[in-house]
């Protein structure tokens, strides 16, 4: 490891930084732990600038708040740095700047694409800005684990699936349906998870791939109430499209926007309402195709 670049009169910078650096090299060989604002000099602030940033657009990717990326990433900066960060996050970018100890700063960036729900993800990242903040882990080690949540996917096809069937079915209920429109309901959310599967690994939009799930869904739903296989097209639709509903976008939205992260909320809130319109465009279209025919 290296000390830190610096800035301005190099050679007497450079002299103590050195001069700091073999210092608390030599206490470290002897066990002595380096105070919190020295640490700095021991670290690589590009690995730091990585490892917190990655963390934070992890956070964002899985549908954490803006606050939460943002006091995670200032806590993880301070458990390993012993400084303050600038850290702006949006559902789209974070911005993430820390100024050394010697002198100077360095910033990284991160644009985020694609951003959907996954708590699973955001509890274990939670959990490791815990063991980082408690000093359990290294920046290395802090890697590793994070390229083990990378892996470790929960949402599985088969258990997004059977989200899909119990969301369809006990919704179906819950607004009224009888038990031959909830098992329609439920076989219908299963060909609407498989519409959503291939159209997102065909890299389509969240408002396409909702415009097209919600018109299959009403298509299949007046199809099953003609051949006779159920009584309520309004509530099997209903059930069902509450798979599609943007309810945790907007939480989040509400969340930001009552924290004073307007900028976040109004992003958020601006993509649950473009979700519910292109599922209300998908299968109202549907429907009237259904009256011509």
């Amino acid at each position: 490891m290296i000390p830190c670049r610096s800035e301005g009169n190099r050679p007497a910078r450079m002299g103590r930084f050195m001069r700091d650096y073999i210092l608390m090299k030599s206490r470290l060989e002897m066990g002595i732990k380096p105070a919190l604002g020295m640490r700095c000099y021991l670290l690589d602030c590009d690995a730091l600038l990585d490892i917190v940033c990655d963390i934070g657009c992890e956070l964002l990717e899985s549908g954490a708040e803006t606050y939460r990326v943002e006091e995670s990433v200032s806590r993880i900066v301070r458990a390993f740095a012993g400084m303050e960060a600038s850290v702006f996050a949006v559902p789209t970018c974070v911005i993430v700047s820390i100024t050394r100890t010697g002198g100077g700063s360095e910033t990284k960036t991160r644009r985020i694409y694609a951003r959907g729900t996954n708590l699973d993800r955001v509890e274990r990242l939670n959990d490791l800005c815990r063991r980082i903040c408690r000093g359990e882990l290294e920046i290395g080690q802090a890697r590793g684990a994070l390229e083990e949540i990378r892996n470790q996917d929960a949402a599985t096809p088969r258990r997004r699936m059977a989200g899909f069937i119990l969301i369809a079915f006990g919704f179906t209920l819950f607004f009224g349906g009888g038990l031959s429109d909830s098992l329609c309901a439920a076989v219908i959310g299963v060909a609407a998870f498989f519409v959503c599967l291939v159209m997102q690994r065909l890299e389509a939009n969240a408002v396409f791939i909702n415009i097209v799930a919600g018109g299959v869904i009403m298509l299949l739903a007046v199809g099953a109430v003609s051949a006779g296989l159920a009584q309520n097209v309004d509530k099997i639709v209903i059930g069902t499209l509450m798979n599609l509903v943007p309810g945790v976008a907007l939480t989040n939205a509400m969340r930001d926007i009552m924290a004073g992260d307007y900028l976040a909320g109004q992003t958020r809130m601006t993509e649950a309402l473009l979700v519910a319109t292109a599922i209300a465009l998908g299968a109202g279209a549907a429907l009237m195709l259904t009256r011509l025919l």
